[in-house]
């Protein structure tokens, strides 16, 4: 099965989540990355019908496959921001 790993990141001024190099938009808080990127990881989980699918890859060759729909990704939101803080409910 495949995993796919949303990382919530500092970015252009705010705070964003990264999955495989690339950003969502930029979010004014760390709160609200997190937030975006838990409901994408649950929207990344959820099937739907199979279907073909087609794509031009980084050479420019189209390529047409079949998906199945319920043939869908682990998904994981990882903060490494959130583990760095300290515990603020400490005595």
């Amino acid at each position: 099965m495949t995993k796919v790993v949303y990382e919530i990141v500092e970015h252009d001024g705010g705070w964003a989540y990264r999955m495989d190099g690339a950003y969502s938009e930029t979010f004014p808080t760390h709160s609200d990355a997190l937030q975006a990127a838990r409901i994408a990881a649950a929207e990344q989980q959820v099937g739907d019908e199979d279907t073909e699918i087609n794509y031009q890859d980084e050479a420019g060759r189209w390529h047409e496959e079949y998906s199945q729909g319920g043939d869908r990704p682990e998904a994981e939101v990882v903060d490494s921001y959130e583990e760095q803080q300290p515990n603020r409910n400490a005595v």
